[in-house]
């Protein structure tokens, strides 16, 4: 059994941009491809639940999220999704014992050369393997216990609460 389990949701860590002007799309996960393209080679294994940006989930997808990773083998679970409301999932996961979850995202696509995404993505998978069991949000080089972190969008960051 893999020991870690990436779930994807969406976000902004998969937009697509077509071009200045176009809307964006939320594309096929990245996820396995930053994870290879890192030579991760502890087992680990993707699951994806959605593809939405982070405003448009609403109380049913926050309940999906929350049964995947109380129904899920793994201890050890890592969750993409978009930043605007993390935090928000992140309260949903509070009641889940015995299991280390990280909640992370990106400010610009992964697909950007100039991106946070796979900085991030490797904070949160290390953060899985060596936090004790609770909700975690791995942002701008920080880990975050989930309950005393906001975004900060003037800033465009993640700040203690």
């Amino acid at each position: 059994m893999p020991d870690i389990l990436v779930l994807t949701t969406g976000g902004t860590i998969d937009k697509l941009y077509f071009d200045a002007l176009s809307e964006y799309q939320i594309g096929d996960s990245v996820v396995d491809r930053l994870l290879a393209t890192a030579r991760v080679k502890k087992p680990f294994r993707v699951e994806g639940l959605m593809r939405k940006d982070s405003l448009e989930l609403d109380d049913a997808d926050r309940a999906a999220i929350a049964k995947a990773v109380a129904d899920a083998p793994e201890s050890h679970i890592v969750i993409t999704h978009g930043t605007d409301t993390m935090t928000e999932t992140a309260k949903a996961l509070q009641p889940i014992a015995g299991k280390t979850i990280v909640l992370v995202g990106a400010l610009a696509p992964a697909r950007f050369a100039d991106s946070d995404a796979t900085f991030n993505l490797g904070m949160a998978f290390a953060t899985a393997q060596i936090a004790p069991a609770g909700v975690w949000i791995a942002m701008n080089g920080t880990i975050f216990p989930a309950d005393k972190v906001r975004k900060d969008r003037a800033a465009n960051a993640f700040v203690p609460a």
